[in-house]
């Protein structure tokens, strides 16, 4: 079945989504905006336009944001002109941001209080996947409106997780966020170290690997290491340092400790006030190991 689609945020991750709901036959509308990629290809292949975000949540069945975080949510939403101006009754926004959970709660507060409901459906995996239709999805929200909602989702995830209640979803991908960057972070700092103490790359991601440093965090940084290649792990230190802000935030607000996001958030900070804000994290090697 067609289904009315708004999307806000053709970004990396946004184009990709737009071009599979396209792919399976939806009406897709988009919100133009100087931040998007460029989106003459989704034109071409039938995707439509809207100059405002009234227009387009009228528009709309369901309405998806791929947002950067909660301060652009926010404003997109409950902003003057935003989509709640819009939105039609029994609507649903999909929100696949990175976002603070408390802001989540409040932003889906809103909208049912407009009539219309609301799910935070974070994504894992890369743009790449995003252009195959095989995201990750951490969904939070009523199981009944991600039933609602689960055709519109398959079109570009590959798994989808229903992981609790309104706001789960963005906690989920802070957890995972933290866990996955604080990792890399980790090795980045210890490979610094391993540098000036005169440890061999090749030696140092070997004995790793075939001991308790193995893993996932290790192949995405081991391009970098061996080759000062950053591609295994396309994501900003500025974008590490914002979501790392956002799990230390989440963590005051629940009363966790975190005592050790703290720790990793202070040296993403560190790499910004540098400047280094627009490399890539893998990049953290040579940055703690003070190259210029």
């Amino acid at each position: 079945m067609q289904r009315k689609i708004g999307m806000v945020g053709i970004g990396m991750m946004g184009h990709g989504i737009a071009s599979n709901l396209l792919k399976h036959g939806h009406a897709v509308t988009l919100f133009e905006h100087t931040g998007n990629q460029p989106v003459d290809d989704l034109k071409s292949r039938g995707a439509a336009s809207a100059g405002s975000l009234k227009e387009l949540a009228a528009r709309s069945e369901f309405v998806i944001l791929v947002l950067t975080g909660s301060p652009q949510v926010e404003a997109v939403l409950v902003g003057a002109g935003g989509v709640l101006e819009g939105l039609q009754a029994g609507s649903v926004v999909i929100d696949c941001s990175t976002a603070i959970p408390s802001s989540t709660v409040r932003m889906a507060q809103a909208v049912q209080a407009a009539g219309s409901r609301y799910l935070d459906t974070p994504m894992t995996r890369t743009p790449k996947e995003a252009a195959e239709g095989r995201l990750n999805l951490l969904v939070g929200g009523d199981t009944e409106v991600l039933q609602a909602c689960r055709a519109v989702l398959e079109c570009f995830a590959e798994n989808i997780t229903h992981v609790g209640p309104t706001g789960a979803g963005h906690s989920m991908k802070l957890l995972h966020n933290y866990v996955s960057l604080g990792m890399v972070t980790l090795l980045a700092e210890a490979g610094a170290c391993a540098l000036r103490n005169g440890v061999a790359p090749e030696a140092f991601v070997d004995v790793l690997a075939k001991g308790g440093g193995g893993g996932i965090a290790l192949e995405r940084i081991k391009p970098y290491l061996l080759a000062e290649d950053p591609s295994g792990l396309r994501f900003s230190i500025a974008n590490a340092f914002k979501d790392l802000g956002y799990y230390n935030a989440m963590a005051i607000d629940a009363g966790s400790p975190k005592h050790l996001a703290a720790a990793v958030l202070s040296t993403l900070q560190s790499a910004v006030e540098q400047g280094k804000g627009d490399a890539f994290v893998p990049e953290l090697v040579s940055i703690l190991g003070g190259a210029p």
